[in-house]
């Protein structure tokens, strides 16, 4: 038998390969893509009358026929009957038979199903990354509100799961801040390579027709054409960007959730829950189970695992057009954004309704005797002594505190002047109120004023430029809806204008 020739379609398509593989397709082109692709249509025919490529009279015909068929077609009721290969051929069958096979033709002059299927799966990409970047920012508003709300509330920190240190809560949340701000970066600048057009490239080495790329790409609403023609069709990593991208953002939240939970249980108990946010056992009257933390963990878990999915569908993959990195790992893809907006509503939800409990913490703090470095670091500068010496007099002090299940400030000046007799040998300068006052929880955070640190006038700089950063957000996702939209109402304008013989 000889090579099978790109016309004959004699046999095709076979049944299982429609059920498979064509039908799926045209579904998802249809449900997906069918404004995109109309966008496109219509853009590449304004290029081509500008250029005179086209003149006026075929543009009118094909442009009034591109506004008939987005008038008179519904993608949501197409079905699939096989007698087309995919829902481009069969808008182009569509095209044909309002506007003459001729001129209907015409319109695909100069370019390919190859920078067509990118283009439209950018230009559906893009919403859904506007959409999640706009639930970031509202969680990182939420994030800004409460760390301002609690900038002074005591919380423990800890370390390998012991208690560590005092901070404040607005403190540690202000972590988790910068890092949900560095997150919501490395997505903007994967936003920038989807934002670049591949109309233009053809199938590989652009065209020998005289095209405006830089045209189409601005009536798309794309920031500028992607250079490289081969690039155009090979290098998909806009869709590697993105999701890599996104898997950081939910792998970063996923740890901050497993602290709220471990705060949240009847052990540490220093993070409440109000009753909204809490189910109750259907044996056991007395739990309170905070099971927004479990379902934001596995809820994160789910959108790193499926970004992850992507990714590793591109792995290995050759440097050429392809149809891995096409519509079946698109919508793959997509439910990384359904499963990240449950995530990032619910977690900015929760952290708005929990509140520290002050009594809780307060008894952690004396408990783990989590002041006692500042102890340490206060016989450097009142005593004079190496930061060595005042540490093993300090660790003297929390073994015997601990022992007798004391409390610092006010049971720990006795074993103190003990220890620093034994190491020193002689009395200090400071009495038992001064000690008290240094080993305070309150001391401990108010003289680390350093930058970063949780003394107030160091969170206020802090909240100041997070709140910043915000609206840098915000002002960037404005500027693109505003260049979209007057993209939108540009092409509108040109194809009527076309239409009419202009």
């Amino acid at each position: 038998m000889g090579i099978l020739q790109a016309n004959d379609h004699t046999e095709f398509p076979d049944p299982v390969y429609r059920a498979t593989v064509l039908k799926p397709l045209f579904d998802g082109a249809r449900l997906h893509h069918a404004g995109a692709l109309s966008a496109i249509d219509r853009a590449h025919l304004v290029m081509l009358v500008e250029t005179g490529i086209l003149d006026a009279a075929q543009g009118a015909v094909i442009a009034s026929a591109l506004l008939a068929m987005a008038h008179e077609i519904d993608p949501a009721t197409l079905a699939y009957g096989g007698d087309v290969e995919d829902y481009f051929f069969y808008m182009e069958r569509e095209l044909k038979a309002r506007a003459g096979t001729d001129i209907g033709g015409r319109l695909h002059t100069a370019r390919s199903r190859n920078d067509i299927d990118h283009t439209f799966l950018k230009l559906g990409f893009k919403p859904r990354i506007d959409g999640l970047l706009a639930a970031c920012r509202g969680l990182l508003a939420a994030l800004i509100a409460v760390a301002k709300r609690d900038r002074d509330v005591l919380i423990v920190a800890y370390t390998h799961g012991q208690p560590a240190q005092p901070t404040t809560h607005g403190h540690y949340l202000s972590a988790i801040i910068e890092v949900l701000i560095r997150d919501m970066e490395r997505l903007e600048a994967a936003r920038a390579i989807v934002d670049l057009c591949p109309m233009g490239a053809a199938a590989i080495t652009t065209s020998g027709f005289p095209i405006d790329r830089h045209r189409v790409a601005a009536l798309l609403g794309f920031s500028a054409p992607l250079q490289n023609s081969y690039s155009c069709i090979a290098a998909t990593d806009y869709l590697t960007s993105v999701y890599s991208a996104i898997s950081l953002i939910f792998l970063h939240l996923g740890r901050a959730v497993q602290d709220f939970q471990f705060w949240s249980s009847f052990e540490v108990g220093q993070l409440y829950l109000p009753n909204a946010f809490v189910q109750i056992s259907s044996i056991m009257p007395q739990k309170r189970n905070p099971v927004p933390f479990e379902h934001l963990r596995h809820l994160s878990s789910q959108a790193v695992g499926r970004s992850r999915a992507v990714i590793d569908v591109m792995h290995n993959t050759p440097f050429t057009d392809m149809t891995d990195s096409e519509a079946d790992t698109h919508e793959m893809g997509y439910q990384v954004f359904d499963v990240g907006h449950r995530v990032l509503d619910l977690l900015a939800a929760t952290i708005s309704a929990g509140r520290i409990d002050p009594e809780r913490v307060a008894v952690n703090l004396s408990r783990s005797c989590a002041t006692i470095t500042e102890l340490a670091d206060w016989l450097v500068r009142s005593e004079g002594l190496s930061f060595r010496l005042g540490h093993e007099i300090a660790a003297d002090v929390a073994r015997g505190v601990v022992a007798m299940a004391g409390d610092l400030p006010s049971d720990g000046y006795p074993v103190f002047l003990k220890a620093f007799e034994h190491h020193v040998g002689r009395k200090p300068a400071g009495g038992a109120t001064e000690f008290a006052r240094m080993v305070s929880p309150e001391h401990f955070v108010s003289v680390r004023d350093r930058f970063g640190g949780p003394a107030p006038a160091a969170m206020d700089a802090a909240l100041a430029g997070y709140e910043a950063a915000l609206a840098g957000f915000e002002a960037r996702a404005e500027a693109n809806r505003q260049h979209e939209a007057d993209a939108v109402a540009e092409l509108d304008r040109r194809i009527l204008n076309i239409a009419r013989g202009g």
